[in-house]
């Protein structure tokens, strides 16, 4: 049951600075920084010196997923001898299950977590649009926008999380893995065409294929560009004109060498930089296509390293040939060669197939597909996700790895007796540390070197740099466990928006010690207010210490920072991080909030939640009494006994005939997309005289009837004067 009152504008901003307090934290003089601590974050790897593991995806004729499969029907082979499947489990990818299973297989025990039963809260999918645009074309920039924008607006569900990077950067500050559809679609919006130019100015035009044929000693090829060249310089020798040719050809293929080999070092830093999340990770790889010179071991190194550093992160990779369905003919827009004889036209013939090649390894050796040949883009992306939403997980016992480098190990896994069946697996990874593993060390030494070389100088604190790191990790460190909540409100006459930011740390992970006859935990915080393109509108830290309170439960003792800052309209990030004074332990969180105009149009603010802490009815109290009866709750997360109460404040509703507001406010409650609670529309009632351009709205919701799980709440106000409406939604957990 909901039940709902209104309030006085200046009681209800009465409440609001209430539930921005800060609780018991105060600030102190910083003492000297404590011993450096061991790192806490885990190194998911995948691939263990007991067990290795791989998913495995099985599908019909029809394309449809064949359920039901045991243990030993599978025929699995590493470098073609034949392995014993240990372990092994269906596993539907994005729950929280899925967290479990995967557990078990790296360790070899069952699927069962210490205390019993999984918690039974929702968890997503992790979707990734790796473009590479150092091969796209401005045709496909428009195409691959369209498909993201697609993808934002009609795949992406309530507990999925999303990235969409670029090969050269140019997405910048917003290539983070977040569930803020605003962040996704101003980084789609960034994707632009960074063509490179490998040609070298000379006549007539050799293209990457025709340098390739060149090195290959396509003669057909090597003779036209000879006889051309003789043709401009009839007094050069023939031995002179090949040799030119041939160091042509060379220049061109290191160039274009050089720019698939950024792409491929982007690409593989982003996927290793998915593994410490949990459950397996789609990637979208984007391109147009590009050439690998078969002759560059490098290039073919840097893939398998692609493949191996996806097997240990959980990445699987889907590829999507950007242009679409191709004709196979050359571009009329682009400058051709004339070649009457058709001594090019092989080399030509063979240029989309060679350009799509990479697309095919990269899908095939990360247990993925190729997408090409198709302008429906949006449709293939739904059936990728739709296609990876099942799969059986495989173990096996590896042999012991021999003294020395590295071996790049091939897998190969078939159905018995079925050779209708499409298996999609993984198909290889190296049985040890990869060399990409061994050449970072390498690099790290070196940097150290160079360090202790450097000229003494100011240098931060071991704790400082603990810090700072856990501030700028791209993802949330959870050894000390920090909640962050940020909401905006239109400020007082002047002031535009104002942001609150609020950041909870877990009191039971603070370490606390006795002070003069009382205990205390020390911790420092900072954290910074962060523009759409990284730069900091915004910094605060301090060393804060917290003390309990005998007079108070200690469940009612929370450790809470806040503060205010006035921003303009735009799109921000807010990132905290803290650090335990005595264990060392670190914690960060982030969140994007769009912050949008609110002078002049009818909107809403941020919604605010708190808790209802008295054990009294809501009926039961006063008004005065309601700042006092609720904490506001920076973690969301709230017990199925608990009672919320929300926030909101309405802006610039119109009169309407009777002079007075005609607004209607809906709640309603999403889990998984789907609503399980709906209110009746309800009138928003003003005192006589208020604030037609201000007016807040406060209900209070009990969850008794909400099985534990992600919740979406979302307020929506129709302006029935104006025929306009607005809504704001904000997330919460049921444990």
């Amino acid at each position: 049951m909901i039940s709902r009152r209104l309030y006085r504008p200046r009681l209800a901003a009465a409440l609001f600075f209430a539930l921005c307090l800060l609780a018991p934290a105060r600030a102190q003089q910083p003492p000297p920084p404590a011993p450096t601590p061991d790192k806490d974050e885990e190194d998911v790897v995948r691939i263990s010196t007991e067990l290795v593991q791989t998913d495995v995806m099985v599908f019909d004729g029809s394309g449809k997923f064949v359920d039901g499969l045991k243990p030993e029907q599978f025929e699995l082979r590493v470098d073609g001898r034949p392995q014993q499947v240990t372990f092994f489990e269906r596993v539907e990818a994005g729950t929280v299950n899925e967290d479990a299973q995967i557990a078990a297989a790296r360790g070899g025990a069952g699927a069962a977590t210490a205390g019993g039963a999984a918690v039974p809260l929702d968890r997503g999918r992790t979707v990734v649009f790796f473009v590479d645009d150092l091969h796209l074309s401005p045709t496909s920039v428009l195409h691959i926008r369209k498909t993201i924008q697609r993808f934002i607006d009609e795949e992406i569900g309530q507990n999925d999380e999303a990235a969409v990077v670029s090969a050269s950067g140019l997405v910048g500050f917003l290539q983070q893995l977040t569930d803020n559809k605003a962040v996704l679609r101003a980084a789609a919006n960034r994707i632009n065409t960074r063509p490179y130019v490998v040609r070298d100015g000379q006549s007539p035009v050799m293209t990457e294929m025709h340098a390739m044929a060149v090195e290959r000693n396509d003669l057909s090829v090597m003779e036209y560009f000879v006889e051309q060249l003789l043709r401009e310089n009839p007094f050069l020798k023939r031995e002179m004109a090949e040799s030119q040719v041939q160091s042509r050809a060379r220049n061109i293929i290191q160039q274009s060498n050089a720019v698939a080999m950024n792409t491929l070092h982007t690409l593989a830093s982003v996927v290793r930089g998915f593994g410490p999340l949990p459950g397996r990770k789609v990637l979208f790889f984007v391109s147009d296509g590009f050439l690998v010179d078969d002759n560059d071991s490098g290039l073919r190194d840097r893939m398998r390293t692609i493949s191996d550093a996806a097997a240990r992160a959980g990445v699987v990779i889907y590829s999507l040939d950007a242009q679409g369905l191709r004709a196979g003919q050359p571009d009329a827009s682009e400058p051709g060669t004339f070649d009457p004889s058709g001594r090019l036209a092989r080399a030509n013939t063979g240029e989309v197939s060679a350009m799509q090649a990479p697309l095919f390894t990269l899908a095939a050796d990360t247990g993925g597909r190729a997408l090409v040949n198709t302008n429906a883009l949006g449709r293939v992306v739904s059936g990728a996700l739709k296609e990876t939403s099942l799969y059986y997980l495989l173990a096996w016992r590896p042999e012991a790895a021999a003294a020395g480098s590295p071996k790049y190990q091939r897998i190969e896994a078939a159905v018995r007796g079925r050779p209708d069946l499409r298996v999609l697996v993984r198909r290889g990874f190296y049985n040890g540390d990869s060399p990409p593993e061994a050449e970072r060390a390498e690099k790290k030494k070196k940097g150290d070197k160079k360090a202790d070389a450097a000229p003494a100088g100011p240098q931060p604190s071991a704790a400082e740099r603990d810090l700072m790191s856990a501030l700028h990790s791209p993802l949330p460190r959870a050894a000390l466990p920090t909640s962050l909540a940020v909401g905006y409100v239109h400020g007082a006459e002047g002031e535009g928006g104002v942001l609150t930011v609020s950041v909870e740390l877990d009191r039971e992970a603070l370490t606390f010690q006795q002070v003069e006859q009382q205990k205390r935990a020390d911790f420092d915080l900072i954290g910074a207010v962060l523009d759409d393109h990284g730069k900091a509108v915004r910094q605060f830290g301090q060393r804060l210490s917290v003390t309990p309170s005998p007079l108070i439960p200690e469940s009612q003792q929370h450790v809470v920072y806040s503060f205010r800052v006035q921003l303009a309209p735009g799109l921000y990030q807010v990132r905290a991080a803290a650090r335990d004074a005595l264990s060392g332990r670190t914690g960060s969180a982030m969140q994007w909030v769009e912050l949008p105009e609110l002078k002049k149009q009818f909107s809403m603010s941020s919604v605010f939640i708190g808790e209802r802490t008295s054990g009294q009815q809501a009926a039961q109290l006063q008004p005065e009494e309601m700042p006092r009866g609720v904490l506001l709750s920076v973690a969301r997360r709230f017990a199925r006994t608990s009672h919320i109460r929300f926030l909101t404040f309405i802006y610039n509703s119109a009169q309407g005939s009777d002079g007075q507001p005609d607004v209607a406010l809906q709640v309603q409650i999403f889990r998984d997309d789907q609503p399980v609670f709906t209110a009746p529309l309800s009138k928003l009632r003003a005192d006589a005289g208020a604030d037609f351009t201000r007016l807040p709205y406060m209900a209070e919701l009990s969850l008794s009837t909400f099985p534990p799980g992600r919740y979406v709440l979302q307020l929506t106000a129709i302006d029935r004067a104006a025929k306009t409406s607005t809504s704001q939604r904000t997330r919460f957990v049921v444990e």
